[in-house]
C-alpha cells in the first residue's frame, strides 16, 4: 500500500491553505448576500411550516458556519498563537454550532 498519496491528499488541508481557499471562495462575503440571506430564509419558512427539522437544522448550521467564517476572516485569526481571541471565538462557536446540530438532529425527539 502506498501511503504516499494519502500523505499528499491530506496535505491539501493545512491550516494556511484552508483560509487562502476560503479568501478565494469570498465566503466572507456569503452572509452578506441578499440572495443567498433571501432563499435560506425562505427554506426556513418553509422548513417551519412543514416541520422539516433536518433541513431547518441544515440551514441553520450553514448559516451560523458562514456567520462565524464571515466574522473570524474579518477580524484575522493569528493561527500561530493559541490564545488570540478570535481563533478562540471560531473554536467555541465552532463547537456550540455542532452540539447544537448533534442536539437537534439526534437527542431531540418530537
Amino acid at each position: 500500500m502506498d501511503f504516499s498519496s494519502v500523505a499528499e491528499f491530506f496535505e491539501r488541508f493545512q491550516t494556511e491553505r484552508v483560509i487562502e481557499f476560503l479568501n478565494d471562495m469570498n465566503v466572507g462575503e456569503l452572509i452578506y448576500n441578499p440572495l443567498f440571506l433571501g432563499i435560506m430564509g425562505g427554506l426556513a419558512i418553509l422548513a417551519l411550516i412543514m416541520r422539516w427539522r433536518m433541513l431547518l437544522v441544515t440551514l441553520f448550521s450553514v448559516v451560523g458556519f458562514a456567520g462565524l467564517i464571515s466574522y473570524t476572516l474579518e477580524r484575522g485569526a493569528d493561527i500561530s498563537s493559541p490564545s488570540d481571541p478570535t481563533l478562540l471565538i471560531f473554536v467555541i462557536a465552532g463547537a456550540i454550532l455542532v452540539m447544537a446540530a448533534i442536539y437537534f438532529l439526534f437527542i431531540k425527539g418530537d
